[in-house]
Protein backbone atom coordinates (compact mmCIF):
# COMPACT_ATOMS: atom_id res chain seq x y z
CA UNK A 1 0.00 0.00 0.00
CA UNK A 2 1.45 3.35 -0.98
CA UNK A 3 1.69 6.53 1.02
CA UNK A 4 -1.51 8.01 -0.44
CA UNK A 5 -3.59 5.05 0.75
CA UNK A 6 -2.00 5.17 4.21
CA UNK A 7 -2.73 8.86 4.46
CA UNK A 8 -6.30 8.36 3.23
CA UNK A 9 -7.00 5.61 5.76
CA UNK A 10 -5.57 7.75 8.55
CA UNK A 11 -8.04 10.49 7.64
CA UNK A 12 -10.87 7.93 7.37
CA UNK A 13 -11.45 8.67 3.69
CA UNK A 14 -13.06 5.79 1.76
CA UNK A 15 -10.45 4.03 -0.28
CA UNK A 16 -12.76 3.91 -3.30
CA UNK A 17 -12.55 7.66 -3.64
CA UNK A 18 -8.80 7.59 -3.86
CA UNK A 19 -7.13 7.00 -7.18
CA UNK A 20 -3.73 5.47 -6.83
CA UNK A 21 -1.16 5.04 -9.55
CA UNK A 22 1.84 3.01 -8.63
CA UNK A 23 4.32 4.35 -11.11
CA UNK A 24 4.49 6.84 -13.75
CA UNK A 25 4.47 10.52 -14.11
CA UNK A 26 2.31 12.67 -11.94
CA UNK A 27 -0.95 13.68 -13.54
CA UNK A 28 -3.00 16.70 -12.93
CA UNK A 29 -5.60 14.57 -11.10
CA UNK A 30 -3.00 13.56 -8.56
CA UNK A 31 -2.39 17.21 -7.68
CA UNK A 32 -6.14 17.69 -7.41
CA UNK A 33 -6.35 14.65 -5.12
CA UNK A 34 -3.71 16.12 -2.86
CA UNK A 35 -5.56 19.40 -2.68
CA UNK A 36 -8.80 17.59 -1.93
CA UNK A 37 -7.17 15.62 0.86
CA UNK A 38 -5.74 18.77 2.36
CA UNK A 39 -9.14 20.47 2.17
CA UNK A 40 -10.87 17.46 3.72
CA UNK A 41 -8.33 17.35 6.51
CA UNK A 42 -8.78 21.05 7.17
CA UNK A 43 -12.58 20.68 7.14
CA UNK A 44 -12.49 17.82 9.61
CA UNK A 45 -10.14 19.69 11.87
CA UNK A 46 -12.48 22.67 11.90
CA UNK A 47 -15.53 20.46 12.58
CA UNK A 48 -13.81 18.63 15.41
CA UNK A 49 -12.85 21.89 17.12
CA UNK A 50 -15.28 22.38 20.02
CA UNK A 51 -15.25 24.41 23.20
CA UNK A 52 -12.96 22.92 25.80
CA UNK A 53 -15.75 22.59 28.35
CA UNK A 54 -17.70 20.29 25.95
CA UNK A 55 -15.06 17.63 26.41
CA UNK A 56 -16.11 15.37 29.33
CA UNK A 57 -12.46 14.80 30.10
CA UNK A 58 -11.87 18.50 30.49
CA UNK A 59 -11.47 19.70 34.09
CA UNK A 60 -11.96 23.40 34.54
CA UNK A 61 -9.50 25.00 36.94
CA UNK A 62 -11.37 27.15 39.46
CA UNK A 63 -9.93 29.43 42.11
CA UNK A 64 -10.15 27.89 45.58
CA UNK A 65 -11.99 30.06 48.05
CA UNK A 66 -10.17 30.13 51.36
CA UNK A 67 -11.44 31.19 54.75
CA UNK A 68 -9.42 34.28 55.52
CA UNK A 69 -10.76 34.57 59.06
CA UNK A 70 -8.05 34.05 61.72
CA UNK A 71 -8.16 30.71 63.53
CA UNK A 72 -8.89 30.40 67.27
CA UNK A 73 -5.27 29.54 68.01
CA UNK A 74 -4.08 32.59 66.12
CA UNK A 75 -6.54 34.86 67.96
CA UNK A 76 -5.51 33.39 71.32
CA UNK A 77 -1.84 33.86 70.45
CA UNK A 78 -2.52 37.46 69.48
CA UNK A 79 -4.32 38.13 72.78
CA UNK A 80 -1.48 36.59 74.82
CA UNK A 81 1.11 38.63 72.96
CA UNK A 82 -0.94 41.78 73.52
CA UNK A 83 -1.23 41.11 77.26
CA UNK A 84 2.50 40.42 77.51
CA UNK A 85 3.31 43.67 75.73
CA UNK A 86 0.93 45.56 78.05
CA UNK A 87 2.54 44.05 81.18
CA UNK A 88 6.02 44.89 79.88
CA UNK A 89 4.93 48.46 79.15
CA UNK A 90 3.46 48.81 82.66
CA UNK A 91 6.63 47.44 84.28
CA UNK A 92 8.76 49.79 82.21
CA UNK A 93 6.55 52.74 83.19
CA UNK A 94 6.80 51.90 86.89
CA UNK A 95 10.56 51.42 86.63
CA UNK A 96 11.09 54.74 84.87
CA UNK A 97 8.81 56.63 87.25
CA UNK A 98 10.68 55.15 90.23
CA UNK A 99 13.88 56.58 88.82
CA UNK A 100 12.77 59.95 87.45
CA UNK A 101 9.51 60.63 89.32
CA UNK A 102 9.81 59.15 92.80
CA UNK A 103 6.85 61.15 94.12
CA UNK A 104 4.49 60.45 91.22
CA UNK A 105 0.90 59.42 91.80
CA UNK A 106 1.47 55.81 90.73
CA UNK A 107 4.48 55.40 93.03
CA UNK A 108 2.56 56.92 95.95
CA UNK A 109 -0.33 54.53 95.27
CA UNK A 110 1.93 51.45 95.11
CA UNK A 111 3.80 52.43 98.26
CA UNK A 112 0.48 52.95 100.03
CA UNK A 113 -0.62 49.43 99.11
CA UNK A 114 2.52 47.81 100.51
CA UNK A 115 2.68 50.00 103.59
CA UNK A 116 -0.99 49.36 104.27
CA UNK A 117 -0.43 45.60 104.14
CA UNK A 118 2.50 45.82 106.52
CA UNK A 119 0.51 47.95 108.96
CA UNK A 120 -2.43 45.55 108.87
CA UNK A 121 -0.19 42.57 109.65
CA UNK A 122 1.73 44.28 112.45
CA UNK A 123 0.44 43.61 115.97
CA UNK A 124 2.05 46.09 118.33
CA UNK A 125 0.04 45.15 121.44
CA UNK A 126 2.00 44.55 124.64
CA UNK A 127 1.23 42.13 127.47
CA UNK A 128 -0.70 44.78 129.41
CA UNK A 129 -3.20 45.05 126.56
CA UNK A 130 -4.39 41.48 127.23
CA UNK A 131 -6.75 40.29 129.93
CA UNK A 132 -5.61 36.98 131.43
CA UNK A 133 -7.96 34.03 131.79
CA UNK A 134 -7.67 30.98 134.10
CA UNK A 135 -5.39 28.22 132.81
CA UNK A 136 -7.56 25.57 134.57
CA UNK A 137 -11.34 25.42 134.88
CA UNK A 138 -13.14 26.32 138.09
CA UNK A 139 -13.95 22.69 138.91
CA UNK A 140 -10.29 21.70 139.13
CA UNK A 141 -8.75 21.58 142.57
CA UNK A 142 -5.38 22.92 141.58
CA UNK A 143 -3.26 25.29 143.64
CA UNK A 144 -1.42 27.64 141.30
CA UNK A 145 1.80 29.09 142.72
CA UNK A 146 3.87 32.02 141.43
CA UNK A 147 7.64 32.05 141.84
CA UNK A 148 9.74 35.10 142.54
CA UNK A 149 10.64 35.26 138.85
CA UNK A 150 6.99 35.20 137.74
CA UNK A 151 6.68 31.52 136.73
CA UNK A 152 3.26 29.94 137.38
CA UNK A 153 3.14 26.25 138.32
CA UNK A 154 0.59 23.63 139.43
CA UNK A 155 0.16 19.86 139.61
CA UNK A 156 -3.30 18.44 138.93
CA UNK A 157 -5.15 16.07 136.63
CA UNK A 158 -7.06 18.42 134.34
CA UNK A 159 -7.37 20.16 131.01
CA UNK A 160 -5.11 23.15 130.48
CA UNK A 161 -6.29 26.38 128.86
CA UNK A 162 -4.29 29.20 127.22
CA UNK A 163 -4.19 32.40 129.31
CA UNK A 164 -5.41 34.46 126.30
CA UNK A 165 -6.02 34.13 122.59
CA UNK A 166 -3.18 33.72 120.15
CA UNK A 167 -1.49 31.40 117.65
CA UNK A 168 0.64 28.36 118.41
CA UNK A 169 4.15 29.10 117.17
CA UNK A 170 5.82 25.83 118.27
CA UNK A 171 5.18 22.44 119.89
CA UNK A 172 8.17 20.54 121.33
CA UNK A 173 8.73 17.38 123.39
CA UNK A 174 7.19 13.91 123.45
CA UNK A 175 4.94 11.68 125.55
CA UNK A 176 7.77 10.57 127.86
CA UNK A 177 9.23 13.97 128.71
CA UNK A 178 6.06 15.99 128.23
CA UNK A 179 5.18 18.67 125.72
CA UNK A 180 6.06 22.34 125.69
CA UNK A 181 3.87 24.78 123.72
CA UNK A 182 4.65 28.39 122.77
CA UNK A 183 1.73 30.71 122.06
CA UNK A 184 2.26 33.99 120.22
CA UNK A 185 -0.26 36.62 121.31
CA UNK A 186 1.26 39.62 119.50
CA UNK A 187 4.56 40.61 117.90
CA UNK A 188 6.11 41.11 121.34
CA UNK A 189 3.99 39.12 123.82
CA UNK A 190 4.08 35.30 124.08
CA UNK A 191 3.42 32.46 126.54
CA UNK A 192 5.21 29.14 127.06
CA UNK A 193 3.33 26.26 128.75
CA UNK A 194 5.36 23.13 129.59
CA UNK A 195 4.72 19.76 131.28
CA UNK A 196 1.66 18.80 129.19
CA UNK A 197 0.97 15.13 128.55
CA UNK A 198 -1.18 15.84 125.49
CA UNK A 199 -1.50 18.77 123.10
CA UNK A 200 -4.72 19.17 121.11
CA UNK A 201 -3.56 21.70 118.55
CA UNK A 202 -0.64 22.03 116.13
CA UNK A 203 1.68 24.80 115.06
CA UNK A 204 -0.06 27.64 113.24
CA UNK A 205 -3.49 27.00 114.75
CA UNK A 206 -5.44 29.62 116.64
CA UNK A 207 -6.18 29.24 120.35
CA UNK A 208 -9.00 30.69 122.44
CA UNK A 209 -8.98 31.28 126.19
CA UNK A 210 -12.19 29.28 126.68
CA UNK A 211 -11.01 26.18 124.76
CA UNK A 212 -8.55 23.65 126.24
CA UNK A 213 -5.09 23.55 124.76
CA UNK A 214 -3.88 20.27 126.25
CA UNK A 215 -4.12 17.84 129.15
CA UNK A 216 -2.03 16.85 132.15
CA UNK A 217 -2.42 13.57 134.04
CA UNK A 218 -1.39 15.17 137.35
CA UNK A 219 1.86 13.24 137.70
CA UNK A 220 4.08 16.08 136.52
CA UNK A 221 4.26 19.80 137.12
CA UNK A 222 2.79 22.22 134.58
CA UNK A 223 4.59 25.56 134.24
CA UNK A 224 3.32 28.79 132.62
CA UNK A 225 5.74 31.60 131.68
CA UNK A 226 4.98 34.98 130.08
CA UNK A 227 7.50 36.80 127.85
CA UNK A 228 7.67 40.32 126.44
CA UNK A 229 10.26 40.68 123.64
CA UNK A 230 11.98 37.53 124.92
CA UNK A 231 12.17 38.72 128.55
CA UNK A 232 10.36 36.82 131.30
CA UNK A 233 7.53 38.93 132.76
CA UNK A 234 7.26 39.04 136.55
CA UNK A 235 3.97 40.92 136.73
CA UNK A 236 1.36 38.17 137.12
CA UNK A 237 -0.61 37.63 140.35
CA UNK A 238 -2.92 34.73 141.28
CA UNK A 239 -6.08 34.76 143.37
CA UNK A 240 -7.38 31.17 143.48
CA UNK A 241 -7.53 30.31 139.80
CA UNK A 242 -7.88 33.92 138.61
CA UNK A 243 -4.87 35.50 136.91
CA UNK A 244 -4.22 39.21 136.54
CA UNK A 245 -1.43 41.71 135.93
CA UNK A 246 -0.07 43.43 139.03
Amino acid sequence: MNEELDYAEMLEIPVETVTVKRKGKKHKGQADLKDQLVEQVNDRMEESTEPADADPAFAQSLAIERDVRPSKNRRARTIIIGEFVAVCALCATIFLTNIFMANSAINTFVRGLFQGSETAQADTRTYSDFTLSPVVNEFTEAEIAVSDTGVLSFTAKCSVYPPCEGTISSVNGNEETGYSVEIKHSDSFSTIMSGLDNVYLARGEKVKANLPLGYTDGEGEVRVMFYENGTLINRCSVDGNVLSWS
